[in-house]
């Protein structure tokens, strides 16, 4: 199967990738950056090329310049119960893609997760949330190419408001989405929703 239910992957995405562990444990001095409200709204009139979808081929690295972000991605499985597993926790500056799904740059919509703290520090999207509509995202992949996606929109979700079906559902282009965790934090929750990036295809090298 190349796709699993919303349901699971919405409830690792929340929960495993969410505990807000440096704030927890008092390191923190204050959350990460949340997207502003206008980041979530198309353009009037807005022209959205898409680039042809390329072959499968998966992928190797995540690069997000005005953020700063460059790690190196791990395939993510299934755990016992059904649901997407998530990287270790303990490796900072480290992504994980849904391996089982649509590779970046494949017609489709492609799943990018990662954490933003662990128990000594802000973690690899740390910043997610500061990232604006028309931003680069750029995935490596193992035949040696370069998928280049732009930002459509950056929105932050409740965990009781997850629009999975927006999220995870199928797309007729080659479609992005980097995930981390977000929204308001409790010391006796974590995180309480997820940033989510929706990004296309618009060029490979």
């Amino acid at each position: 199967m190349r796709r699993i239910g919303n349901t699971a992957i919405a409830t690792v995405t929340v929960v495993a990738l969410c505990s807000g562990a440096w704030l927890l444990h008092g390191a923190g001095t204050h959350a990460p950056p949340q997207p502003a409200a206008a980041e979530g709204l198309p353009d009037p009139g807005e022209e959205r090329l898409t680039a042809p979808a390329l072959p499968p081929s998966p992928p190797t690295r995540i690069r997000i310049p005005s953020i700063r972000v460059n790690a190196p991605l791990t395939g993510l499985g299934l755990t016992r119960s059904g649901s997407l597993d998530v990287p270790p926790a303990k490796d900072k500056n480290l992504a994980g893609w849904y391996e089982a799904g649509t590779t970046p740059g494949e017609r489709g919509t492609a799943i990018v997760a990662g954490h933003v703290d662990n128990a000594e520090g802000p973690a690899v999207f740390y910043d997610l949330g500061a990232l604006k509509k028309g931003a680069t995202v750029e995935l490596d992949r193992r035949d040696g190419s370069v998928a280049l996606f732009t930002v459509d929109a950056v929105e932050v979700y409740a965990a009781r408001d997850f629009p999975d079906e927006k999220v995870y559902g199928a797309a007729r282009r080659p479609e992005l989405r980097v995930i981390t965790c977000g929204g308001g934090y409790s010391r006796a929750t974590g995180y309480q929703g997820n940033v989510v990036v929706f990004a296309h295809l618009t060029g490979s090298r």
